[in-house]
C-alpha cells in the first residue's frame, strides 16, 4: 500500500547539504557545590594530558561524561570531527595510528576571559560548571581551545568534559609574522640593482615572470579577502579574482539602502579590525571601501574584471591548470593568463545564483519593471502628488528591506508571504544571542570566536530554543501585531530561531529594522498564503483569484545553493565529486 507524501513545514526545510539536528538535551550535574575552578581545570588537564601521553584511551570515561562531546578542527587530523560520547571518542584515537596527534593540552591564562570560572553552559543559567581556555600542541603545529567541566550527577566526585573544543591555529615552522616575528621591511648594506617595496608589489602582485600562485580563490567578497590574508601569513602565494570591476562591488551593487543587520562586533576582519568610531551597523557602500582598502593594507593580490573560463585537475602533478581572462586597467583590450594554483577556494558567497520563479506570464507585464531583489538598484523619486504599486514577493531580510524603501519613497506597497517567517527585532534580538559576546566591552574576537565555535551545533540549538523564547517574549506586542495584520509567524527549525533557520537553509528570516512596524499599522499590505498563478500585464493574479495591480514587482525569492555555482564554474564531472562536510 503506497504510503502519502509528509510534506515538511517551511520552516524546517533543509537546503541540499544540510541536515534537520535533533536539538540535544542539558545533562544532570550536581554543581551546587563550592568549588575552585583553577584547582578542576588543573586536575582534569593533569590528567588528560597522561591519558594522550600513554595512550591510556581506555580511561577516556573517567574524564568525559556520556553525554560529552569533543568538536574538533585540523587537530585530531586534518579534517573536521565532533565525536559524541566517550566510546566514540576513544575509539577515534584508539584507531590512529600514532595515538592522538594532539600532544598535550594546557590552561591559558593569558588574559582574564580565558582563566578557568566557574559559569552556566545552558542558557537559563541552571546548569553551572567550568569553563577553561586551553592551549594545545600536536605533532605539527599548535592551537587552542576550551573545555567545559560538569559534576557527574552519578560520582558526585568527578569532574567531567560536557564539551570539549580543540582547533588548530599555526603550523610549526610556518608561524605568522606579526607581533614579535613581524618582517623587518628591509635589508641593510649594498644591494646592487635591488628593487624598492613598489616594485616588487607589483611583480608579487601581477605574478610576473615564473611566478605562480600557489592558491587560486574565485571571489573577492569577505571570505576571499580573509583567507588570502590568512594564506599570506603562511606564506603561501595567493591571488584572488573577481569578475567586478572593483573590489567591493558584490556590495555597492546591492539595493539602494541596504545595511548589514549584524553589528560591527560580529563582522571583524582579521589583522585590521574596523576602527572604534566605526558605525554598529554598516552601510554597504561603506563597507565596500572597507574591503578594497583592506586588500591594499594587506598587501593582497587581486585580479578584478577577471574571469576564470576553464580549470582543470592534473591528478598527477597535483595541480590545476586554469585560464584567466582578464581586463586590462585601461579597460580597452584584455589579456588571457594561463596559470597552475595547487589549490582552487570557491569564495563566491554562501548563496549562489539568483532563485528566479518561472510563472506563467512572466513576458507579459507592461509595468515599469519586474526583476530579482539582487538587480533592485532601490526606489524611484516619485513625482509630487503621484502614487505607484509595487509588490515584493518574498518576506526575508531582503523582502523587507525593499518593502520599506518603496514605502519611503511614497509607493503603495504590497509584500507576498508564501508560507511563514521567523521575525526577531534587532534590538532584541542581537542583545539575547550576542549580548556579553560580540558587543562593546565583551571579550576580544578570536576568544568570542572560540566560545561560540564550542558548542557543538545540537547543543547550540537546544540552547535557542530557550534563546528564541526570551526574543519572543520581549518582542510580543510587535509580533501580535504582525499575526493580526495577517503575517503568518513561525519560531524556527524546532523553535530554535534565526541560526537555525540560517544554517539549515540560509534564509525564512527577518530582523526587523522598522518594517514590521509598518505592517503592523497597515502602511505596507500583506498577501498570504496564495500561490502566484499568472503574471498579468498590469499585475499578479493569485490561486485565490484575487488580481494585485502593480508598477514594479521584485522577487525577493532568494538564492540557490551554492553548489549550483560551483557546478557552473567547474562542470558535472567534478561537482559530483565534492564532499558534503558535517561539522556538528
Amino acid at each position: 500500500m503506497a504510503t502519502a507524501a509528509v510534506e515538511v513545514p517551511s520552516h524546517n526545510r533543509v537546503e541540499p547539504g544540510s541536515q534537520q539536528l535533533k536539538p540535544a538535551a542539558y545533562p544532570e550535574s550536581d554543581s551546587s557545590s563550592p568549588a575552585d575552578p583553577n584547582v578542576i581545570a588543573a586536575d582534569w588537564v593533569d590528567s588528560f594530558n597522561r591519558v594522550l601521553t600513554n595512550r591510556e584511551f581506555t580511561s577516556i570515561k573517567n574524564l568525559f561524561l556520556a553525554e560529552s562531546c569533543w568538536r574538533d578542527q585540523l587537530g585530531l587530523s586534518w579534517n573536521y570531527h565532533t565525536l559524541q560520547g566517550p566510546d566514540k571518542i576513544e575509539s577515534f584515537l584508539a584507531s590512529a595510528s600514532n595515538g592522538s596527534r594532539i600532544h598535550s593540552v594546557n590552561i591559558d591564562n593569558t588574559n582574564e576571559t580565558r582563566q578557568p570560572t566557574i559559569s552556566a553552559v545552558d542558557f537559563n543559567g541552571k546548569v553551572n560548571g567550568v569553563v577553561s581556555f586551553l592551549t594545545i600542541e600536536t605533532d605539527v603545529g599548535r592551537g587552542r581551545g576550551l573545555v567545559r567541566l560538569l559534576k557527574d550527577f552519578k560520582e558526585s566526585t568527578k569532574w567531567k568534559v560536557f564539551t570539549l573544543f580543540t582547533a588548530m591555529h599555526e603550523l610549526k615552522g610556518h608561524e605568522e609574522t606579526i607581533k614579535a616575528n613581524r618582517p623587518h621591511g628591509v635589508v641593510h648594506g649594498g644591494q646592487p640593482g635591488r628593487k624598492n617595496w613598489l616594485e616588487r608589489r607589483t611583480a608579487q602582485e601581477n605574478f610576473e615572470g615564473d611566478l605562480e600562485p600557489t592558491v587560486l580563490i574565485l571571489g573577492a567578497g569577505q571570505g576571499g579577502l580573509t583567507s588570502a590574508a590568512r594564506l599570506e601569513q603562511l606564506h603561501l602565494p595567493t591571488l584572488i579574482i573577481d569578475s567586478n570591476a572593483r573590489i567591493g562591488d558584490n556590495w555597492r551593487k546591492r539595493y539602494h539602502q541596504l545595511v548589514l543587520h549584524d553589528p560591527i562586533w560580529y563582522d571583524h576582519m582579521p589583522y585590521v579590525p574596523f576602527p572604534s568610531h566605526w558605525p554598529m551597523f554598516t552601510p554597504k557602500d561603506k563597507l565596500a571601501e572597507w574591503f578594497e582598502s583592506y586588500a591594499r593594507l594587506l598587501e593582497l593580490n587581486v585580479w578584478t574584471s577577471t574571469t576564470l573560463t576553464d580549470a582543470k585537475w592534473d591528478a598527477d602533478k597535483r595541480r590545476w591548470t586554469v585560464t584567466l581572462v582578464r581586463k586590462n586597467v585601461s579597460g580597452i583590450g584584455e589579456e588571457t593568463r594561463t596559470l597552475h594554483p595547487r589549490h582552487i577556494i570557491q569564495a563566491t558567497g554562501h548563496s549562489g545564483e539568483m532563485k528566479m520563479p518561472s510563472i506563467k506570464g512572466m513576458n507579459s507585464f507592461k509595468g515599469d519593471a519586474l526583476r530579482h531583489s539582487s538587480q533592485f538598484k532601490g526606489a524611484q523619486v516619485l513625482p509630487k502628488d503621484e502614487t505607484r504599486r509595487a509588490i515584493v514577493v518574498g518576506c526575508c531580510n531582503s523582502g523587507h528591506d525593499i518593502a520599506q524603501d518603496f514605502y519611503e519613497h511614497g509607493y503603495d506597497v504590497t509584500i507576498v508571504q508564501r508560507s511563514s517567517t521567523y521575525v526577531m527585532s534587532s534590538e532584541n534580538g542581537i542583545d539575547v544571542l550576542l549580548g556579553g559576546l560580540y558587543d562593546e566591552g565583551g571579550p576580544e574576537t578570536e576568544d568570542a570566536d572560540i566560545l561560540f565555535m564550542s558548542i557543538p551545533n545540537a547543543m547550540l540549538k537546544r540552547m535557542h530554543q530557550d534563546a528564541t523564547a526570551e526574543i519572543s517574549r520581549r518582542d510580543g506586542p510587535l509580533l501580535k501585531g504582525l499575526e493580526k495584520a495577517g503575517f503568518k509567524l513561525d519560531s524556527g527549525p524546532d523553535d530554535a530561531g534565526f541560526f537555525m533557520k540560517y544554517f539549515q537553509r540560509g534564509g525564512g528570516y527577518y530582523i526587523d529594522v522598522g518594517c514590521s512596524q509598518l505592517i503592523v499599522d497597515g502602511k505596507i499590505k500583506v498577501k498570504q498564503g496564495q500561490e502566484i498563478e499568472e503574471v498579468k500585464s498590469n499585475g499578479l493574479l493569485f490561486a485565490d483569484g484575487e488580481l494585485l495591480e502593480a508598477d514594479e514587482i521584485i522577487f525577493a525569492t532568494g538564492y540557490d545553493n551554492m553548489r549550483g555555482t560551483a557546478r557552473k564554474i567547474f562542470g558535472d564531472e567534478l561537482a559530483d565529486k565534492v564532499e558534503v562536510t558535517q561539522h556538528e
